[in-house]
């Protein structure tokens, strides 16, 4: 799946814009992938897995496209 970097967190979080969806997922910088937290900004594109969690779906594997 690909989409947007909608908003990024002090703590290490953010949420995507998923392209063709409505709701927004969440991401941990754990479930990055050939890029630092610190490097990611808003509006970048990226390219993701989308997972269930205990706390809902999120995103997994997320690289910078």
């Amino acid at each position: 799946m690909e989409g947007t970097i909608k908003n990024l967190t002090d703590r290490g979080f953010g949420f995507i814009a998923v392209d063709g969806e409505q709701k927004d997922l969440f991401f941990h910088s754990n479930e990055l992938s050939g890029v630092k937290f610190e490097e990611l900004k808003v509006g970048d594109k990226v390219s993701f897995e989308k997972s269930d969690s205990p706390k809902g779906p999120n995103a997994t594997g997320i690289t910078r496209i």
